[in-house]
């Protein structure tokens, strides 16, 4: 058998170091505002570590890069979008300029109507401000209009609790998944509603007094001016107990 000699040898391959993982596609805006993508069109549970990085074009791995997991995402594309908000009313009380009842009820209106068209928000708004900054700006943009009123600290902690839980609450229920017919377009909202309606009408008045007293109410309600009515009630009693 022949041996090689050192030039008739074929060339050895350079060991290769080992590959970096890598993030040239990504930054952790990017990432965020792909999972808000996902989120809008898909809901919460359409938002995977896959998903988003088949988006972003790239292995799960990459997100990792920039959160821990998907709670941690889910979190942070929430923040991001209630940031948009902060950026909207960033004008709004500013030195302690206005009312602040007034500058209550724009912050407010601003986070609802946020909030209402995101079905998948509501569960992940200010759920963790210890990661979620523009969320904690947000409550604390909120307090400090009610902190003006001259409340007590611990009236202004329960009032801005739960102006923020109402907003929310209230957002969130209002924006739930329509439906199966609604959403397939089987039947419309008008038809639907009336269908609620005509099923409290049947039901006996003297079991369901209630039912009856307001369903001329509900058979014609808009749901943004029944958040707004009811937030107008909270304001009236903040404001009353602000001069009492």
């Amino acid at each position: 058998m022949a041996v090689m000699t050192e030039q008739a040898q074929p060339p050895r391959r350079r060991a290769r170091a080992p590959r970096e993982r890598s993030r040239t596609s990504h930054s952790i805006d990017a990432v965020i505002a792909g999972a808000i993508e996902i989120l809008d069109e898909s809901g919460s549970q359409g938002l995977t570590t896959r998903a988003l990085a088949t988006r972003l074009g790239g292995g799960p791995a990459s997100i990792y890069w920039y959160v821990s997991g998907r709670e941690e995402l889910l979190d942070l594309a929430a923040d991001s979008v209630l940031g948009g908000v902060l950026a909207a009313v960033s004008d709004v009380g500013r030195e302690g300029s206005g009312d602040p009842i007034e500058n209550v009820r724009t912050i407010a209106v601003a986070m609802f109507d946020v909030i209402v068209d995101r079905p998948w928000l509501g569960a992940y708004a200010m759920r963790n401000t210890a990661r979620q900054v523009h969320s904690l700006q947000l409550y604390e943009k909120l307090g400090e209009q009610i902190m003006r009123l001259g409340l007590s600290p611990r009236d202004c902690f329960h009032a801005t609790s739960a102006i923020v839980g109402f907003v929310i609450g209230t957002a969130a229920d209002m924006g739930q998944q329509l439906p199966p017919e609604v959403a397939s377009g089987d039947v419309g909202r008008d038809e639907y509603l009336a269908g609620a309606v005509h099923q409290w009408r049947a039901l006996d008045p003297e079991e369901y007094p209630f039912i009856h007293h307001i369903v001329d109410e509900f058979a014609g309600h808009d749901d943004r001016d029944q958040f707004r009515a009811g937030l107008d009630l909270l304001l009236d009693g903040l404001h009353l107990s602000a001069g009492r």
